[in-house]
């Protein structure tokens, strides 16, 4: 589904990702993780288009993301709150994604009440607007826009931030649920080992722009990867 073909991002001498292959199939829940700086956000960031690689390409389903647009009505993403639109109501926001997708209000009328425990009573008729919301609110909205107009790629970066405890539990529901019933490719990036491994069932290193561990997840995995990160003893 998404192939990743001698990737390079360099800003003047200093080259942030260097990947020469990785390839992802449609329905794999893919885990990013890695230290600050390693190039998590960077590596999303030209799966969506937001920033030219120097060198190579990233490929969506056939398509070539640099070069052609083919790829985004199968494809979204949550990456920050930029990606919102803060002068709008959630409930707003949400029917302008809709739209975009080509759902009419109706359609996103019928989604939203799927999404009820996972708002937890703080997101629809709050008559707020998402600029006032706090950063996991926003969080929520931005991350359930992601799901509108049933989406074969989907983008989270650092979804498990800024949330609180049930509302993770949730999310991971829902993640897992993607990708295991509906044939959903979903990339996550995470600060937390133990978020990615029980949600994601491959897990790559990325460091220093590299990938230096791909792990197909097994009840192993959160000792091996807190092994790495911690370092020699």
């Amino acid at each position: 589904m998404i192939k990743i073909e001698n990737i390079t991002k360099t800003y003047g001498s200093a080259t942030v990702l260097n990947i020469a292959n990785l390839e992802i199939p449609k329905g794999q829940s893919f885990g990013l993780v890695g230290n600050n700086g390693a190039g998590k956000t960077t590596l999303f960031s030209l799966m969506l288009d937001l920033i030219q690689p120097t060198t190579g390409h990233i490929i969506n389903n056939g398509v070539l993301v640099d070069e052609c647009e083919a790829w985004k009505p199968f494809t979204s993403a949550f990456i920050d709150e930029t990606f919102l639109i803060g002068y709008l109501t959630p409930e707003e926001y949400f029917y302008f994604i809709g739209e975009l997708r080509g759902l009419n209000k109706a359609d996103v009328d019928a989604l939203l009440p799927g999404f009820e425990g996972f708002f937890h009573g703080e997101i629809l008729g709050q008559k707020k607007y998402l600029r006032d919301l706090s950063k996991g609110n926003q969080k929520k909205v931005g991350i359930v826009a992601s799901f509108i107009g049933n989406p074969e790629v989907i983008i989270l970066d650092e979804p498990f931030a800024n949330l609180d405890p049930t509302t993770q539990i949730r999310l991971k529901g829902i993640i897992k649920d993607l990708a295991n019933n509906r044939e959903v490719t979903v990339l996550i990036s995470s600060h937390d080992l133990i978020h990615v491994t029980e949600v994601c069932e491959r897990i790559v290193v990325l460091q220093k722009g590299e990938t230096v561990k791909d792990i197909r997840t097994s009840t192993e995995t959160l000792k091996e990867l807190e092994a790495f990160f911690a370092g020699p003893a």
